[in-house]
């Protein structure tokens, strides 16, 4: 090949051959039609194939980039599989986080190969009114039926980052599975704030509400670390630091809109302007795609929200700004390929088809089923409503409704357990059992609260004629609900009067104490070795048929058996249908730690209810007993 190698990897961007002549915009040196190959060339890794396309400016509107060109990829291993559809996108002069170029003639598509071994790249490149979202077109030469071949080695990474373990996927079942190791997910990180990417360093980033400033994540720049990503000669280091404090935490999860226009943020779009979704700014997005990188590298697990409610339909207070009126159309389905396009490559991500969402269920099946054919890596596609709306929302979309794999739920704290085993109990019943996750903690105001002393707080969130709570109460009654419940996990809301709130955060380290607690739940499951997957709430088993608050459990039947006593206490569990010897230990929620033993000796015999003792200490707190044969 005679075209410039370009290689970004996880926001290091390298780049030559481009060239400025006579105040003219960049303009890629070689010949129309040349591809290069960039990135890490290795299983699970970022790859990108560069192609010399033709020049346009990100206004233009004849033709338009985005809507009037359009640019697939097929990537396919030797083997014969796999094989993706990759959609290519305008990629302005190639480097645009850097230089904020609107014009170029690169082109771009990015792939995440599953395999090791010789993969083979074939582009095809049309042109005609709105093929892009139509299809069609004339094939345009040069770039048109462009081929070649490359290898792919192994990945070199270890630990959290997610190029070591492959794509986190849906295979049918309640939780979702990386497809390198084999291993099976829990989540837990921040749902808030909904505006963290209305970020001063990003490009052509304003806000048209004066209630929600631009963020500079400023208390997180002591976070970033030298190696770490920047953008325009140190641009980047307050958001880069939190998702590194994020990860440090143990926490694996993040979530944000990228739409949110006429919302009560209302600072987040992904166009060059406001109210024009027919062009994308090349150079946010490049920025938006370091960030997300960065993530990956890091074990975060990316939660698009990809609307709020104020401009999901035609009725809604934003509705100037609702994308075809809530339908999918021209516009949303532009919206919805450039997503996929620039970063469905990312290794763990979901799509969420809106932010409480208020369309219709045929809207709600159209965009699902959008995303579940213009996604070659088929991520998982679920849906957040409001809570008294969920009967209504959800039950017509269960099993073979639609191609939803998951909800993610917004529910009172204290209501986590019976919500999201309402929900997992209704999805398994069908063909299809949906991923459901606790991802908004009401009352809306409060969410979940700082740590006791953050800026003054004292501690209890204090809902209007009601019963104040704490972080304590949110570990016991929404995070270990949520996983007893057979729940995916948890993303944690900020709600809109504490400190630090939804859509003012700009300091993860508010809620400190609160990711630690979700450290170390995750981090038991892991350590050892609970098969969550193969279990199911049975709460009936100690005594708590209606699944109620006062005590859950969690078991796979006759093998392993979790039992959490929120508030301490004893506990008899029904072993009745189990057979051999059960060893009982304890666990502290709170600290983590080893396994300890109770008041009862360690070896109980199945066949009988058991009488599972008293904890090691503080018996009035918090503690999960592990019933194993």
């Amino acid at each position: 090949m005679n075209g410039f190698r370009l290689s970004r990897v996880l926001g290091s961007t390298l780049f030559a051959g481009c060239l400025m002549a006579g105040g003219l915009p960049a303009v890629c040196a070689g010949e129309p039609g040349d591809v290069t190959l960039g990135g890490e060339l290795k299983q699970w890794h970022k790859v990108t194939l560069t192609l010399q396309g033709p020049y346009a400016v990100e206004t233009d509107t004849d033709p338009n980039p985005f809507t009037d060109y359009r640019m697939t990829v097929t990537f396919k291993h030797a083997s014969g599989a796999p094989v993706y559809a990759v959609p290519g996108y305008f990629a302005a002069d190639g480097h645009s986080a850097e230089t904020s170029a609107d014009s170029g003639n690169t082109w771009r598509a990015h792939l995440a190969p599953d395999k090791v071994g010789e993969w083979s790249y074939l582009i095809a490149f049309t042109k005609g009114p709105r093929v892009a979202v139509d299809g069609g077109g004339e094939a345009l030469p040069p770039y048109h039926g462009r081929s070649g071949t490359f290898y792919v080695a192994a990945s070199d990474k270890s630990g959290s980052d997610l190029r070591a373990k492959g794509r986190l996927s849906y295979f049918g079942k309640r939780y979702l599975q990386f497809a390198g190791t084999g291993d099976y997910f829990l989540k837990a990180g921040a749902d808030a704030p909904e505006t963290l990417l209305a970020y001063a360093d990003f490009d052509g980033t304003e806000t048209h509400n004066k209630k929600a400033p631009l963020k500079t994540w400023a208390a997180h720049v002591q976070d970033w670390r030298a190696g770490d990503p920047v953008w325009k000669d140190g641009k980047g280091k307050g958001l880069i630091g939190a998702l590194n404090y994020l990860a440090s935490k143990g926490c694996n999860a993040f979530s944000f809109l990228t739409y949110n226009v006429g919302g009560d943020g209302d600072n987040v779009w992904p166009f060059v302007k406001r109210g024009d979704p027919l062009h994308f700014d090349c150079s946010k997005l490049d920025q938006w795609g370091i960030v997300f990188d960065h993530a990956t590298a890091h074990g975060l697990y990316l939660h698009f929200k990809t609307q709020e409610t104020e401009n999901d339909d035609r009725d809604g207070p934003g509705a100037a700004f609702a994308l075809d009126g809530g339908d999918l159309g021209v516009t949303r389905k532009l919206y919805y390929r450039e997503l996929i396009a620039r970063f469905g490559h990312a290794l763990a991500l979901n799509w969420n088809l809106g932010e409480e969402n208020s369309q219709s269920v045929e809207q709600q099946r159209a965009m699902a089923r959008f995303f579940n054919e213009q996604d070659p890596y088929r991520h998982p596609v679920v849906l957040h409503t409001y809570p008294n709306e969920q009967e209504r929302v959800y039950a017509p979309l269960l099993g073979d409704a639609s191609l939803l794999t998951g909800a993610s739920l917004q529910n009172r704290w204290d209501a986590a357990h019976r919500q999201v085993l309402k929900w997992v109990t209704a999805s398994e019943e069908t063909v299809r059992p949906w991923v459901v996750a606790n991802d908004e903690q009401n009352p809306a105001g409060l969410g979940v609260p700082p740590d006791p002393g953050y800026a003054g707080f004292d501690g209890q969130a204090q809902e209007k004629g009601g019963k104040p709570y704490t972080l304590h109460d949110i570990r016991k009654r929404c995070l270990w609900g949520t996983l007893m419940a057979g729940g995916a996990g948890v993303e944690y809301y900020f709600g809109y009067t504490l400190p630090q709130n939804d859509l003012l955060c700009e300091d993860w380290r508010s809620r400190d104490r609160s990711w630690d607690y979700c450290r170390i739940a995750l981090g038991f499951f892991r350590e050892h070795k609970i098969p969550f997957w193969e279990m199911h709430s049975a709460d009936a088993l100690i005594g708590n048929p209606p699944s109620d608050n006062s005590r859950y459990c969690f078991a796979k039947r006759g093998e392993v058996y979790l039992i959490y006593l929120p508030e301490g206490g004893s506990a008899e569990l029904d072993l009745r249908e189990a057979i051999g010897p059960f060893t009982v230990n304890w666990f502290n929620p709170r600290s983590g730690g080893s396994l300890l033993p109770g008041s009862v000796r360690e070896v109980v015999a199945g066949g009988t209810v058991v009488a599972l003792g008293t904890p090691p200490s503080d018996p009035q707190e918090d503690w999960l007993i592990l019933v194993h044969r």
